[in-house]
């Protein structure tokens, strides 16, 4: 099972910005039914959350089962990493997504979103301007990195997500 030193680790590779792939060895000594690996799947990111989108791949070593899934999956997680979005597409796809579901007022304050575009980071980061980044709270914060991560695939790599007043 997962110890608190590999939550220590996932916890430095988050803080760090570098990706993760989480390798389960010795999958031949597992008793498997219908749903081992899907049950064991999810208590594994039940456990690392918020690492919620982090592939989680189960191999043997001995029997050199999935090795070259492995490898794969690692190659796709640092494609994710240095994937940099068009402006122009960023803008288009997360406007859409903010107009259909606008930010919760604070105060009776609304938000107004201008634009968005990704810092020049070796990792994924954007920039959201906004009239008052004070009324973004962090819940529609991570709403937008959760819609970033499910339209332009950055599986597997943390991202950061700033709101910074234009």
């Amino acid at each position: 099972g997962l110890e608190s030193q590999d939550l220590n680790i996932l916890r430095l590779a988050q803080k760090r910005h570098k990706g993760v792939v989480i390798l389960v060895n010795k999958w031949d000594l597992i008793e498997k039914e219908t749903n081992t690996a899907r049950d064991y799947e999810a208590a594994i990111k039940k456990r690392i959350a918020p690492f919620s989108d982090v592939p989680v791949l189960f191999i043997s070593a001995l029997d050199k089962k999935r090795i070259f899934q492995a490898i794969e999956a690692a190659m796709e997680v640092y494609d994710n990493r240095s994937r940099r979005v068009k402006t122009s597409e960023l803008n288009e796809l997360m406007m859409a997504v903010i107009e259909a579901t606008p930010p919760p007022s604070v105060h009776s304050r609304h938000p107004k979103f201008k634009y968005v575009t990704q810092l020049p980071t070796p990792f994924p980061s954007f920039a959201f301007f906004v009239n008052n980044p004070n009324y973004v709270r962090d819940s529609y914060k991570q709403f937008l990195e959760n819609q970033l991560r499910k339209h332009f695939n950055f599986k597997g790599v943390p991202m950061e997500v700033y709101m910074r007043s234009k």
